[in-house]
């Protein structure tokens, strides 16, 4: 993965890092999270080796697996 297709799923280098940035908070929130028993949060939705939230966020990102919605004010 490289951080081009990711920037390209979202179409703009700032809206990339917030989007990743709010994703690698929910990840990071689900495996706090387990064991507890609430389920509130979304588990990672790609297969991968990696234990960084982040970069887990990022490939779900590069895979068209989180929806953004563009808001305009």
């Amino acid at each position: 993965m490289k951080i081009e297709d990711v920037i390209d799923q979202i179409g703009n280098r700032f809206a990339t890092v917030v989007v990743s940035a709010r994703r690698a908070r929910q990840i990071n929130s689900y495996f706090h999270q387990l064991g507890v028993g609430y389920g509130e949060f979304v588990p990672p939705q790609v297969q991968t080796l990696s234990r960084k939230p982040l970069t887990i966020a990022m490939e779900e990102i590069a895979e068209g697996k989180v929806a953004v919605e563009a808001v305009e004010e």
